[in-house]
């Protein structure tokens, strides 16, 4: 097991239908109650099994909810990290895949694991290891990608930089709630990307 596999353990294997549908629980209750109000036995409740069979297989929400999303995107892989050969297409298509299901189904899990990683490092650790990095990594390899072919370039504005605006956007407007996480905004952020990282014109 490599160590960003944080799935728990311990107890006898789980049915993998029952573990899906705790995981999916898990997300849909999180989107619809919010995540103060996410309780173990509500998900074990909502998934149709028992509350000791949640605890068996994940010490607390926290760990359902990192492993739902990993689960997620593992899923959505194909669409989360497309090459088509058009850089700016697969920007937009990855960055509307994201935004679609954190509007969906997965914005308020990852708030509120965010709020509780600022006061637990271990809790960031994880989630940057298996949510945010991942996500980060797979935007700043396409737009190298993209460099690499000549259609970008990273003289003026690093990738980090980069990456930093398309998600950043993002999780300020998670927070603050002062406008939609949706396609529309993948379109923007891309128009963004595009300017900031515009090839220099040959002399």
């Amino acid at each position: 097991m490599d160590s960003t596999d944080d799935s728990p353990v311990r107890g006898r294997p789980r049915s993998e239908t029952a573990r899906r549908a705790v995981l999916h629980a898990a997300l849909q209750l999180c989107q619809s109650g919010g995540y103060q109000a996410l309780t173990m036995k509500a998900i074990a409740e909502t998934a149709g099994v028992g509350r000791q069979t949640v605890y068996r297989w994940w010490p607390a929400k926290q760990d359902v909810l990192l492993d739902a999303l990993r689960d997620l995107g593992l899923r959505k892989a194909e669409h989360l990290d497309p090459d088509t050969g058009d850089t700016l297409f697969d920007v937009r298509a990855l960055l509307a895949a994201t935004f679609q299901l954190t509007d969906l189904l997965t914005g308020k899990a990852l708030v509120g694991l965010m709020a509780e990683a600022q006061h637990d490092p271990e809790l960031s650790h994880r989630l940057q290891a298996t949510v945010i990095g991942p996500r980060r990594e797979a935007l700043r390899a396409m737009l190298a990608r993209g460099v690499a072919r000549g259609e970008l370039s990273d003289r003026t504005v690093p990738l980090e930089l980069a990456v930093d605006f398309a998600f950043g956007t993002m999780w300020y407007r998670l927070i603050s709630k002062h406008a939609p996480v949706d396609t529309a905004l993948a379109g923007q952020i891309t128009t963004g990307l595009a300017t900031m990282l515009r090839p220099e014109s040959p002399v």
